[in-house]
């Protein structure tokens, strides 16, 4: 800078890059392919700017080489060498910012493990069946009746078919309607289903498991119960949904 030389110059002189010139510059030893380079790029640059080459090397030597080479420890002239301070560890920017990043790990940690333990039916959730009722821990609900005597049921039609679906008490479910090709119907949960089916192209899915209808030249009734499972209907008993 005190001859107002352009690094552009200074890279046509010695052949060295303009990058390789800055990192010598400004000490940043990890910019550099290696020692060896270093040392040889310091040579030539000094040589170039009419300074002692062989006294820079040297003290890069002593400075870096003897020292466990540590990139970006600056090059002190002899005479001028300063008393550093070893380092005390992380600064304390780095320790605060670590330590906000693990806090809020931990804060997302609790919430999900919170938020899963509040799911109905997850595993957070401890039901205690007494008497008729259920009880769900953390909550003052308390719903009649024992669950693990419902029975799940969905139909799923492979073709068009009539369905008349009744649930607990009568209830319609599924009101005489026709089922289209690929259509479903939702999951119903009752103590006791009565179905009656126009034909026997429809798939029951029973608390989960897929069941078959048998072939059949006329409309087939079922009674579903969780104990009994799925029990055929005489015509007589067939519901109708009128």
């Amino acid at each position: 800078m005190r001859a107002r030389i352009d690094v552009s110059e200074i890279e046509a002189t010695t052949k060295i890059r303009a990058k390789y010139l800055r990192a010598l510059e400004n000490e940043e030893w990890g910019l550099l392919p290696g020692p060896t380079f270093v040392k040889s790029f310091l040579r030539t640059y000094a040589e170039a700017l009419g300074l002692d080459g062989k006294a820079l090397v040297e003290e890069y030597r002593r400075s870096q080489e003897h020292q466990g080479d540590y990139p970006g420890e600056p090059i002190v002239p002899s005479g001028e060498r300063r008393r550093r301070t070893p380092s005390g560890g992380p600064s304390r920017g780095y320790t605060i910012a670590v330590a906000s990043i693990l806090g809020v790990i931990v804060l997302l940690v609790v919430l999900l493990i919170a938020g899963s333990g509040s799911k109905p039916g997850s595993g957070g959730s401890t039901h205690a069946a007494s008497g008729g009722h259920t009880t769900t821990q953390g909550s003052t609900t308390t719903t009649r009746g024992t669950r693990s005597h419902d029975v799940s049921l969905s139909l799923h039609a492979n073709s068009v078919v009539y369905v008349c679906l009744l649930g607990d008490g009568g209830r319609k479910l599924v009101g005489g309607l026709e089922l289209q090709a690929g259509q479903s119907t939702p999951t119903y949960h009752a103590r006791r289903f009565e179905v009656t089916l126009g034909n026997s192209d429809v798939t029951m899915v029973i608390d989960g498991r897929a069941r078959t209808v048998p072939p059949s030249s006329e409309a087939i009734g079922y009674s579903i119960t969780r104990a009994r499972g799925r029990h055929t209907l005489p015509a007589e008993s067939r519901p109708t949904c009128r």
